[in-house]
This record gives structure tokens, C-alpha cells and sequence, in this order.
């Protein structure tokens, strides 16, 4: 019986595992893919105070990778409205700054007004954690978090943000879905780029919703947001006012301690990839790249997501890599490069300069090659594992370093001086200029 129950067990277990990931099976198949392009956004849905750009989720590599990718433009004093996702959220501030909440199930409200406000008699405010974010920040939103955004800056906000749909997190379906708690966003993908949807106040009887929340009639039609026009980021005309502590630059970059042992509630959600002082690669003629991985950031191993921060000097060149576990969202922030992506049968995908502002998907195991132009490049990765493991080609670190002479004489039929100088002429580890040669 015992023998039994354990392969019951077993069979429960396993058939669990399957169920938790029931997109992935489907995305296995679409990477197909002849030929890739750099991907603009295709459709924007304007608000009062910003506008949202989403790229085509029907495109080829969207479908290869099972992933989205949208980008949030908010003005100065705006508010994106509170909604959550169906999949987990990495987002990066390419530009501005501001505040946000994530509001997570049972945590308790640990920012409130002080004890001498209390005594007057007048209501204190109490709330989940605010926190801070600027340029250069990766922010971690877990699969199901309502969170809100607000520009506190004199800039306009401007965050990419990847939707990882065939997450195990995500049992919903294919693609993602927003569950807006106030007002009436406008939808994409629609017949017609005005139609507006209902937050999701708007599909419940009125009467009910008086009872479930205690308040006036009035007051449950203003969560309904029936004759609200102004889209999904709205202006705070005289700025939000809320209990928040002041910025501290150092706790921002260092953070504290972030051990395994803390709660989702305490956990960091946030860090600054931007400093070229805590490169993992640095290069001072080529350039450097940082990684932001689970290790770092505790929390990306619930979303299963990671990060890479890189920059180019003018003409300098990333070695020939692939990702072995992870696809590569490779979007770029400022600047050119030069990309080839080349696939299992030999043959280049991609071959083209990828322009600011534009992006590219580079399926797991895809072999890449990245040269910045002569504006030098910046860009920012988004990666579907939250460990991601690169395996360079060229290098101190390469596969071809790796192998005896012998092996590469006979492999690619080079004499043993040849195979020498193939193994061994490139130095560098990741980024270097190219020689007098190129």
C-alpha cells in the first residue's frame, strides 16, 4: 500500500507541475522563426495624463518567447490607476521618477500619520508601503498584485515593462490581461481605438456594492466610474498626498540586508541597475553590463524573470553568445547596435542596426552578436529565468577557450598555430574594442 500511495503521489505531483504551466507547451512550437525584425510599438491608447504603447503580442517572437511588451508614458503629476495582471511584471524606468504601491494580501498597513496628528481627532491615513523609483530602476510586480504608479518628477515617465503571459503563474490564458479598480480604460486591440471598457466596480449591481462597502449610494457609483472620460492615467491636479518617507539616495542603491528569511511583505521589490560602478562587466574601452538576477533580488525567483543593464562605447562588441536557459528581450534605450542572431540550422534571423527605442526577441539558445554604432548603445534585457546562464563563444570564459587545440585543429581543420590563435588572441572576457584587423 505503501509502494502505492507513493506513485499516487507521484502522479499527482507531476500532473500538478504540468498544470501550473499550461501555455509554455503551446510556445514550445512557435519558434519556427526565418527571419526577425526590430519591433516598434504598433498601437497607442491615449489618457488624460500619458498614453500607453503596446507592441504586436501576435508577433512571431512574441509567440516564440510567450511574452509582452508594453511602455507607459505618464506626465508630471500622473497617476497610473490601480489594476493588476495576470502575469508577473518586470518594469524599467527609462526616464523620470516617482512613487508606487503594491498592495499584497495580508499585509499589514505600516505607513501611517504620526501620534500627534492622532490626537487632534481628525482621520489618519493608514496604508501598505510606498516606494520610491527612479531612472535606471528594474521593479518586480508579482502575477495578481493591484498596484498603482505616480509621477512626483518634472519629467515624463517613460517604463517598458515585460508581461511574461506563458508564465506558471498565469493560468489564465495566452495572453495578458488588465483589471483596472478605477475608472474606464480605454482598450487596445479593439474594432475601435476609443472603446472603452468598465473598471471592475462597473459589472456589479449598485445595490450590492452599497452593502458590500458600507457607504452611500453615491459613493458606489463614483467606484463605477460610469461618466469618468479620462482613461487609465488621470492628473492629480494639486499632486498626490500621501504618507511616504523621504528619498535616501544610499538606502535606494545598497538597500539593507534581503536574506531568504523575510516576508513577501518586507521583501524588495526594487533595484537600480544604472551605476556603471557596480558593473558585473566592466570594460573602460568597451563598456560594461550588470546582471540582475535572483541572487541580487530574492524576489525574482517568484516570477521566474531577470535582468541585464548594458552599455557600448562607440563601435565596441559584446562576443558571440546564447542564453541556455532563457529567452532575451533585448530593447534598446539609447543609441545603435548591430545585431545578427543566427539559429540551429546555421542561418542569420536577424541581421540588421536596432534603433533606440526598438526591440528584438532572441529565442533561448539563439546565438547573438551585438556592435554598438557610432553613437555607442544602451540597452536593457529582460530574461525569462531568473538565473539566466549566458555561454560566450569568444573570450577567456568561451566554449571555444574551453576545448583542447587539438579538438579545434580537427573541427574546423586549422593548422595547430591557427587553432592557437583562435583559442587564445581575445582576452577579454565578455565586451572589447575591435582589433586593427576589423
Amino acid at each position: 500500500m505503501s509502494i502505492l500511495s507513493l506513485s499516487l503521489a507521484f502522479l499527482l505531483l507531476f500532473h500538478g507541475c504540468l498544470a501550473l504551466r499550461p501555455f509554455q507547451q503551446q510556445t514550445q512550437n512557435q519558434c519556427q522563426i526565418q527571419r526577425m525584425n526590430a519591433l516598434e510599438p504598433k498601437e497607442r491608447v491615449q489618457a488624460e495624463a500619458g498614453y500607453t504603447e503596446f507592441f504586436d503580442s501576435g508577433d512571431q517572437q512574441f509567440q516564440c518567447a510567450g511574452v509582452e511588451v508594453i511602455r507607459h508614458h505618464i506626465q508630471p503629476q500622473g497617476l497610473l490607476l490601480p489594476s493588476y495582471v495576470n502575469t508577473p511584471l518586470m518594469v524599467y524606468i527609462l526616464q523620470g521618477r516617482g512613487y508606487q504601491g503594491i498592495m499584497l494580501p495580508g499585509c499589514p498597513e505600516t505607513f501611517q500619520s504620526s501620534q500627534q496628528k492622532q490626537e487632534s481627532g481628525s482621520f489618519q491615513d493608514r496604508h501598505q508601503k510606498i516606494r520610491h523609483f527612479r531612472e535606471g530602476d528594474v521593479i518586480v510586480i508579482p502575477t495578481g498584485a493591484a498596484h498603482w504608479m505616480y509621477n512626483d518628477g518634472e519629467e515624463e515617465i517613460v517604463a517598458v515593462v515585460l508581461l511574461d503571459s506563458t508564465n506558471a503563474a498565469n493560468q489564465l490564458d495566452q495572453f495578458h490581461r488588465r483589471f483596472f479598480l478605477a475608472g474606464n480604460p480605454k482598450q487596445s486591440g479593439g474594432e475601435s481605438p476609443e472603446e472603452v471598457s468598465r473598471n471592475i466596480f462597473g459589472g456589479f449591481e449598485l445595490n450590492m456594492l452599497t452593502e458590500a462597502f458600507n457607504v452611500a449610494q453615491e459613493t458606489a457609483q463614483r467606484l463605477q466610474s460610469r461618466d469618468d472620460q479620462r482613461g487609465h492615467i488621470v492628473t492629480v491636479q494639486r499632486g498626490l498626498q500621501v504618507v511616504r518617507p523621504p528619498i535616501r539616495i544610499e538606502e535606494q542603491e545598497h538597500g539593507s540586508a534581503n536574506g531568504l528569511e523575510e516576508t513577501i511583505c518586507s521583501a524588495k521589490f526594487t533595484s537600480n541597475i544604472n551605476d556603471a560602478s557596480r558593473a558585473d562587466f566592466y570594460n573602460p574601452e568597451a563598456g560594461w553590463k550588470t546582471h540582475l538576477n535572483s541572487f541580487k533580488l530574492p524576489i525574482l525567483e517568484m516570477v521566474q524573470l531577470s535582468a541585464e543593464r548594458g552599455v557600448l562605447n562607440r563601435n565596441a562588441m559584446v562576443s558571440p553568445y546564447w542564453i541556455m536557459n532563457a529567452h532575451d528581450i533585448v530593447y534598446v534605450t539609447r543609441g545603435n547596435m548591430r545585431m545578427q542572431i543566427v539559429n540551429n540550422e546555421g542561418q542569420a534571423v536577424f541581421d540588421d542596426m536596432i534603433q533606440e527605442g526598438q526591440l528584438v526577441v532572441v529565442p533561448q539558445n539563439f546565438v547573438v552578436m551585438k556592435q554598438a554604432g557610432e553613437q555607442g548603445c544602451g540597452w536593457i534585457s529582460f530574461r525569462t529565468n531568473d538565473n539566466a546562464v549566458i555561454n560566450t563563444l569568444a573570450g577567456k570564459t568561451s566554449a571555444i577557450r574551453s576545448m583542447p587545440v587539438d579538438v579545434l585543429m580537427h573541427a574546423y581543420q586549422l593548422s595547430p598555430e591557427q587553432a592557437r590563435n583562435l583559442k587564445n588572441n581575445r582576452k577579454e572576457t565578455v565586451m572589447f574594442r575591435p582589433s586593427s584587423r576589423s
